[in-house]
């Protein structure tokens, strides 16, 4: 499933009892459509506040009961859930596919403004307002010196059995006007991880630390303190890229692997 939501009034992905979450308003959808229970894996659990445009989950279902309803299920998941969550897409996929294993990179935008006015009102969820000037050729500079396999341990909230060992594979800042825009793509993300590179970015084009301090902290083996938490509304996670069919199995091995080397 291909899934799209605005995270401002949801408590992150991960169901939590007596909390309005991404998977619980999923689960409880696709249980109401379908007349069957449903357990999704997610490619990537985010955190409260978070959007996504571009979010996938996958489910195990059975074939008769998936070709009953595929052809209306889009439909009548939107007559049952609220406003601020929707799927987008859903295809059959080989039983070796694994939405969060089997991903190659995950794909983010961060979005702030700092004009004087604030965000625009049409962008206001997705789109934070900065009260300071900022140095875009600075910010590229410093996000220039992180790429690659890194331990982002100062970068991360660290989750117990979790590795923060990952591949940066781009980190770009653009300006287009007063509009910033972070984008960040890498294997995978560990807890609060592209926060906490815009927040240390944005040290850097405020003017606040050099470009070189970013990368330098690197060399740390624990969350950094000084490490802002950029706010979560800014955040979009807009793509998951997969393997060929033929590919799904090998790669969900590998990662496995990685991880628990790790």
């Amino acid at each position: 499933m291909e899934v799209s939501y605005d995270g401002t009034a949801l408590h992150g992905w991960a169901r939590q009892p007596g909390l309005r979450t991404v998977q619980g308003e999923l689960e409880l959808a696709l249980a109401t459509v379908l007349r069957h229970d449903v357990d999704l894996t997610v490619a990537g659990r985010t955190d409260a506040g978070v959007h996504a445009t571009g979010q996938v989950a996958h489910t195990d279902l059975p074939a008769a009961l998936v070709a009953q309803h595929q052809d209306r299920l889009l439909r009548r998941l939107r007559g049952v859930l609220a406003a601020d969550v929707a799927v987008t897409g859903t295809r059959v996929v080989p039983t070796d596919f694994d939405a969060r294993f089997g991903a190659l990179a995950r794909h983010y935008v961060y979005r702030l403004t700092d004009a004087d006015s604030g965000p625009p009102p049409l962008r206001r969820t997705d789109t934070v307002g900065w009260p300071r000037r900022l140095n875009g050729g600075a910010m590229q500079l410093a996000a220039g010196l992180l790429l690659g396999e890194h331990d982002f341990a100062a970068f991360c909230r660290r989750r117990e059995g979790a590795t923060t060992i990952r591949t940066l594979l781009a980190l770009d800042v653009a300006r287009s006007g007063p509009l910033v825009t972070v984008a960040a793509s890498a294997d995978a993300f560990c807890h609060s991880m592209v926060r906490s590179l815009v927040g240390a970015l944005l040290a850097v084009g405020e003017g606040r630390r050099p470009p070189e301090w970013p990368a330098g902290l690197l060399a740390r083996t624990t969350r950094a303190d000084d490490v802002p938490v950029a706010p979560a509304g800014g955040l979009t996670l807009v793509r998951v890229d997969y393997p060929a069919d033929d590919e799904l199995a090998g790669r969900a091995t590998v990662t496995r692997a990685r991880r628990d080397a790790r």
